[in-house]
């Protein structure tokens, strides 16, 4: 009852809180309003003046964006190192080549990954599900799901890289 009533009263407000501090960025902005809400019922406390809770859940808000943003940066960082670091194994091929090349050996190597990872994996990035709901579906935490994830995504980019180098040595 009380969660509803917190919900009811602040969802929305939040919500275009993190829109203001998202720029728009409405994927951005879910996913930092559901990290906010995640703190607040870990964190949660009892305030006696309306303003100082609000200031709270601003602080809640803008650190859950802040987080969010860079896990964001770090993804895209990882890609951009990833494609770099293959186009240049790939000596020069041009990008078409390279494109089919990293992709025929990812679907490759995601097929031989165990039944749990590869369902990890075809959740995340085929079916573009949140970890949140990832997370829901195995009856575990979002942490669980993001360490799972980047252990696979290291395992991989390691197999992907492991083959390309031995391309190149032939």
């Amino acid at each position: 009852m009380a969660w509803r009533t917190f919900y009811d009263t602040y969802f929305d407000r939040l919500w275009r809180y993190l829109l203001v501090v998202a720029a728009g960025n409405e994927d951005t902005a879910r996913e930092a309003l559901q990290g906010t809400l995640v703190r607040v019922a870990r964190h949660i406390k009892v305030f006696h003046d309306e303003t100082v809770f609000w200031s709270w859940l601003a602080v809640l808000a803008r650190s859950a964006f802040r987080d969010e943003t860079r896990k964001r940066r770090r993804y895209f960082s990882f890609l951009d190192r990833f494609t770099r670091q293959a186009n240049v194994e790939l000596n020069g091929a041009n990008d078409r080549q390279t494109d089919e090349c990293l992709e025929h050996l990812l679907k490759r190597h995601v097929a031989l990954l165990p039944p749990d990872e590869k369902k990890l994996v075809e959740q995340k990035y085929f079916a573009r599900r949140a970890v949140r709901d990832i997370a829901d579906g195995l009856q575990t935490t979002e942490k669980a799901v993001e360490s799972k994830l980047s252990r696979i995504r290291k395992k991989l980019k390691d197999a992907v890289l492991a083959e390309l180098n031995d391309e190149s040595k032939s």
